[in-house]
């Protein structure tokens, strides 16, 4: 089947491609257009959401980066000042003289421009910490593509959804066709006097279900295409003709199987814990090597005096070296919080590999169900048309009554229900098997 192909592209969309889906006319749209518009910049907003995601642990990354670099700041100040120098212990006089220096000084001026740099030099924790910032954005990424999968998915199953309810009300239509040709045999034969008045109503009445039957599945096909609308994140009343049909595709079920061995190394959702498990092992130990002494070179240069006129170069140059020796126990604890974390993490990851394993193991008795299904639901259709033909003759004939009639139409109308519904199973199966085993791009055509 070329749709499920189709939907398990992750292109790279378009915001016009969505644009034009919601200001045009009735739309042909294949599973593999749905899914360019929903993951388009403006499309599902788990997409945005993930996109967002990404910028911010990017700027996380800016922030732990910028610990390593040159820190400048510049000021300039114009003050006037007073002094009690007293308070300062200022306090003496002059033997032999009474002079005695004044306790309150000022008012006077002070100009100061300067420029005041930091530079670290060494310092592990931070390095750590920037590693792990980076790790973060790798892990962001992946969720992001993991997220663009989840909503290719929900698109898909949507649009399955759709062309299932698509198909039954094609079969509503066949059955409301079938008994109405039915109901005019009746009444021909009722005429020709070989039938009966009863017979004549008992396929009015077989009518009247079929009609029924057909508003039901066209009110779940209206109720499948919004949702599928909701899903790419377009305009619910965009006029849509789905372009696929419901179909079993066994040379796309095969390629899905062997690709299923290598879930655990291209599934997007693993990647990103993977990564998000190292970014928690990364900030564990910038945790641990804050008990590391960090150097640092630390300077300023301006000028400064009484005014602007009277201001002279100054300047300051120096290394600082920090011991860290006691934080009431602060970095202990957050030692600790780290490693739980790390851990946690670490147990998510397992969690996430046995949970995959499990999907595709699940996919695969799917798709091994749905195809004998499927093979079960075309002999069914076969047999049951050719009943109801039998049927049909024996009754023009009138050897048989037209309750046989009856019983052979109702029989081919479920038959073609089950159809229908093993070749859903068929699509449905394969495409939980494409997102289980992380074959989206491998299985484009």
């Amino acid at each position: 089947m070329r749709y499920l192909v189709g939907a398990l592209a992750l292109l790279v969309p378009t915001v016009q491609a969505q644009e034009g889906l919601q200001t045009r006319g009735p739309v042909e749209l294949s599973l593999r257009r749905a899914i360019e518009i929903a993951t388009a910049p403006e499309g599902n907003a788990q997409v945005e959401l993930a996109a967002e995601a990404t910028r911010q642990a990017e700027a996380r990354s800016g922030q732990a980066r910028a610990a390593l670099l040159p820190n400048v700041d510049a000021s300039i100040s114009q003050q006037s000042l007073t002094r009690n120098i007293a308070a300062f212990g200022v306090r003496f006089t002059i033997p032999g003289t009474p002079f005695a220096p004044p306790e309150f000084v000022g008012p006077f001026n002070v100009f100061d421009i300067r420029a005041t740099g930091t530079q670290t030099v060494f310092d592990l924790s931070a390095w750590r910490r920037l590693r792990s910032a980076r790790t973060g954005v790798s892990a962001s990424r992946a969720a992001e593509q993991a997220a663009a999968d989840q909503v290719a998915l929900a698109v898909a199953r949507a649009y399955v959804g759709a062309l299932r309810a698509q198909a039954d009300v094609e079969t509503a239509e066949a059955n409301v066709t079938l008994a109405a040709a039915l109901l005019k045999q009746a009444e021909s034969l009722k005429d020709a006097g070989t039938g009966t008045g009863v017979e004549v109503t008992r396929a009015r009445v077989q009518l009247a279900n079929e009609q029924q039957r057909r508003l039901v599945a066209r009110n779940e096909h209206k109720r499948t295409r919004l949702l599928l609308l909701r899903a790419m994140g377009a305009r619910l009343d965009t006029a849509l003709t789905l372009a696929e049909r419901l179909s079993a595709d066994e040379e796309e079920a095969a390629v899905l199987e062997r690709a299923a061995s290598k879930a655990l190394l291209v599934r997007a959702d693993l990647r990103a814990q993977r990564q998000r498990e190292q970014a928690a092992l990364e900030a564990s130990r910038a945790v641990a090597l804050e008990r590391i002494p960090s150097l640092h070179l630390l300077g300023d240069y301006g000028s400064i005096g009484g005014s602007i006129n009277s201001a002279l170069p100054t300047r300051t140059f120096g290394a600082a070296l920090r011991v860290p020796l006691f934080d009431g126990g602060r970095r202990d604890a957050r030692r600790a919080e780290a490693a739980s974390q790390y851990r946690a993490e670490r147990r998510r990851t397992r969690d996430i590999e046995e949970q995959i394993e499990l999907d595709v193991e699940l996919a695969l008795d799917a798709l091994r169900t749905a195809r004998e299904e499927v093979q079960v639901a075309d002999g069914g259709v076969g047999l049951a048309e050719m009943e109801l033909e039998q049927a049909r003759r024996r009754y023009e004939a009138g050897v048989a009554t037209s309750l046989e009639v009856t019983e052979a139409q109702t029989r081919l109308s479920r038959a073609r229900d089950n159809q229908t519904a093993a070749l859903f199973h068929h699509a449905h199966a394969r495409l939980e098997l494409a997102h289980a085993s992380g074959a989206m791009r491998q299985t484009v055509r």
